[in-house]
């Protein structure tokens, strides 16, 4: 009878091992699976988008063209909206008297050039 109760606990034993060692086994190839889903959705694009010279915003997942914003407002590129505005009023400015047909304005000298010297 001792050899029964010490091989009831041996088998009891066993199965405890089994179940644990197939529990961890399980927990294992659903973390892989993850790991590998992950890299194939968000980290191999960024990685691909990057490459590409582009911009990766993985929250959303796409990946962007950045635009050159001198393309987009038309201002030269380091020039502040305040010479841009004053630019473009001043093109604005010649076009409206050239279409009233006006002689173009005389500037004043800038500060930097002598009053004779155009």
């Amino acid at each position: 009878m001792r050899r029964w109760r010490r091989g009831a606990k041996q088998l009891g034993m066993n199965l405890t091992i089994n179940r644990l060692k197939w529990i961890f086994l399980g927990l294992f190839a659903v973390a892989c699976a993850g790991i590998w889903i992950y890299h194939l959705l968000w980290v191999w694009p960024g990685d691909r988008c990057e490459a590409a010279e582009r911009w990766w915003d993985g929250s959303t997942r796409t990946c962007a063209q950045p635009i050159y914003i001198p393309d987009i407002t038309g201002r030269q590129p380091g020039e502040s909206r305040e010479a841009a505005s004053m630019r473009a009023a001043a093109e604005r400015a010649a076009q409206d008297r050239q279409a009233r047909g006006e002689p173009p304005a005389i500037l004043p000298p800038q500060p930097d050039q002598p009053a004779g010297a155009e």
